[in-house]
């Protein structure tokens, strides 16, 4: 059974995660160890609330998260996957973690569209991965969010139209991003969340 750190820095849904990491067969651990998140078969990057605040509240494990890319997979999950990208202009620019290339931007203001982006949405599929194996491509999954990730094609596994059309999910090497809740998108959730396992 793998072993996956679910990185506690004080913000972010992490009991949610936890249950959908067990229901997937995985082991869950909720720390903000270093050595345990080093020493971790997967490590996965919740979050909700305000960029600026969660980097700031990471910082003092942003550096077991770079020196873990390429060697073990990454799962930044919503506000997790946004502090994966290079910026965010949420209150300000503000430096990410930088695994994973691109800008996180506000959803502009459009009649007809309420923001911030809630509920059940399509995911198309625009490149074959093996976080996505299996799934049927305009699968739905849930979103809860005012930012997306503006990034090139190259890094773009999925994409969702609210207002534009954007990355709903990312990945550079070992690190992948999912702008949605996995853990609260039924069974093609829990799917991805298998797959996740079995990196």
């Amino acid at each position: 059974m793998k072993t996956i750190a679910i990185i506690d820095y004080g913000v972010g849904n992490l009991r949610s995660v936890s249950r959908g990491i067990i229901k997937a067969g995985g082991k869950p651990v909720i720390t903000s160890d270093i050595e345990m998140i080093a020493g971790a078969d997967g490590i996965i990057l919740p979050g909700v609330g305000a960029f600026s605040e969660g980097m700031m509240h990471l910082a003092p494990l942003q550096e077991v998260l770079v020196n873990s890319f390429n060697s073990v997979p990454i799962l930044g999950v919503c506000l997790g996957m946004q502090m994966l990208m290079e910026l965010s202009e949420e209150h300000g620019m503000h430096k990410g973690v930088g695994l994973i290339p691109g800008v996180v931007r506000r959803f502009p203001e459009a009649k007809g569209y309420k923001i911030p982006h809630m509920g059940w949405n399509t995911i198309y599929q625009e490149q074959d991965d093996p976080l996505f194996e299996g799934i049927p491509d305009e699968s739905f999954v849930y979103f809860v969010h005012s930012y997306y990730a503006d990034t090139a094609p190259a890094y773009t596994l999925t994409s969702t139209s609210h207002i534009c059309r954007f990355a709903s999910s990312v990945r550079n090497g070992t690190a992948w991003g999912v702008q949605f809740h996995p853990e609260k998108s039924g069974e093609t959730g829990l799917a991805i969340l298998r797959n996740f396992l079995s990196l």
